[in-house]
């Protein structure tokens, strides 16, 4: 592929996530976790499949839950480790979450990152098949690109922000 045939800043012409496929032990009891932990809801999926499955949605974004062939061969996992592989999730209040974890027995890791004097705490914890979920307060870790970009916060608001003015410095170098 010619490399100026691509556009630099989104290739594939990206719009957002749509969702992410999790292999379940358990489809029924994904769907609690992600329903009543995570706050996500159940949506309509396809008859056509012919595997056991759910779909859900919350925060601009699905989660598809599939189920095992063979649940009994799935790893588990005990440990929690904050350098697996996880989704991160915002949140109004680190406070509020960690409050809520505990009420529900939900064993979770503490962490804390520091940049230039900012301080993004996160904690992590597992779903019923030991997929890492984070909560964090990363809106306040700025998203510094390596090349010939101002520091910009995580938020999704400040992210279609600077989007919206790459937009336009591109139509305007057009002119």
């Amino acid at each position: 592929m010619k490399k100026d045939s691509v556009s630099v800043g989104n290739p594939l012409r990206l719009q957002s996530v749509n969702h992410i496929s999790l292999i379940c032990r358990s489809v029924e009891e994904s769907i609690h976790f992600y329903q009543n932990v995570l706050g996500f809801f159940p949506i309509r999926r396809p008859g056509s499949f012919d595997f056991d499955g759910a779909w859900l949605f919350g925060y601009r974004m699905g989660i598809h839950l599939l189920q095992a062939d063979n649940p009994e061969n799935l790893p588990k996992k005990k440990e929690i480790n904050p350098k697996d592989n996880h989704i991160s999730f915002q949140c109004e209040s680190m406070g509020t979450v960690e409050k809520k974890l505990k009420e529900m027995d939900i064993d979770y890791v503490r962490a804390t990152v520091e940049e230039g004097g900012i301080q993004v705490d996160q904690l992590f914890f597992h779903d019923p098949d030991g997929f890492m979920i984070e909560i964090c307060n990363c809106d306040s870790l700025p998203v510094i690109p390596l090349v010939g970009e101002m520091a910009r916060s995580c938020s999704i608001v400040n992210l279609e922000k600077m989007q919206t003015q790459q937009q336009i410095q591109k139509m305007l170098q057009q002119l």
